[in-house]
């Protein structure tokens, strides 16, 4: 992590916001993907989180930017973070003050639409919930569903964007391997659809059930017919006699 500013996202969104840095020079400097970072400045990801000032927390200084904004192929330096983040040693769900537990079954919305992988002990991690809470708003079963409004947790402040950055990479490298995707038949070439043997064997497929048939209706006729005269002959001997 000492290469990575604090908060990559939120770093990134405030970079996104306020400055004319490439999309590959904010991804390079937050540890993001360029497409990430594309996505975040239309307004496709990081919905919800709050832009964080790098200058501020003393990660960038202004000649830095200013360096990066000249050059599109400068590589922005991260200077010495001034903010300590303790290590976290807590045990158990976190406590969550009075005033923000009506939160609580917004953000676990939020994370359980935007992060799926996220298992129930990660959540009751995040937002200090128990685990009837999230399955009830899985399941849509909560008492208030028709109500909540998902919402970042980091926004509403029951967990700070380490941390849930770091349950989602945590989630994401327990998470099985996505199976192979089952393509269905591709179409055939135009080419091949279009030459004379495949017209050629086209035609003669639509012709033979056509042929049949009316090789099967010519029999019918033809016995009808004999059928016919026999029993006209028959009529025939019986007025004789």
């Amino acid at each position: 992590m000492a290469n990575t500013p604090l908060m990559p996202k939120a770093t990134a969104v405030w970079l996104v916001d306020n400055t004319a840095l490439s999309f590959t020079q904010i991804a390079a400097f937050c540890k993001l993907h360029p497409l990430e970072v594309k996505a975040i400045a239309d307004g496709e990801a990081a919905q919800g989180i709050k832009g964080l000032d790098p200058v501020l927390t003393g990660q960038l200084t202004r000649e830095e930017i200013e360096k990066g904004q000249r050059d599109p192929n400068y590589h922005l330096k991260l200077q010495g973070s001034k903010v300590v983040v303790p290590e976290s040693k807590r045990r158990g769900p976190r406590y969550t003050p009075v005033s923000r537990r009506q939160d609580r079954p917004n953000a676990i919305l939020w994370l359980v639409r935007n992060h799926p992988e996220l298992k129930d002990a990660q959540i009751m991690r995040l937002v200090g919930t128990t685990k009837p809470t999230i399955q009830a708003i899985r399941e849509r079963t909560h008492w208030n569903s028709a109500n909540l409004t998902p919402s970042d947790p980091v926004t509403l402040g029951l967990c700070s964007q380490i941390e849930l950055d770091m349950e989602v990479e945590k989630a994401a490298k327990n998470a099985p391997p996505r199976p192979e995707p089952e393509y269905a038949e591709t179409l055939v070439p135009v080419e091949e659809s279009t030459s004379e043997e495949a017209i050629a064997a086209a035609f003669t497929m639509d012709r033979r059930p056509r042929e049949e048939e009316e090789a099967i209706d010519a029999d019918a006729v033809f016995a009808k017919l004999n059928s016919l005269k026999k029993s006209k002959r028959d009529e025939d001997d019986d007025h004789r006699l």
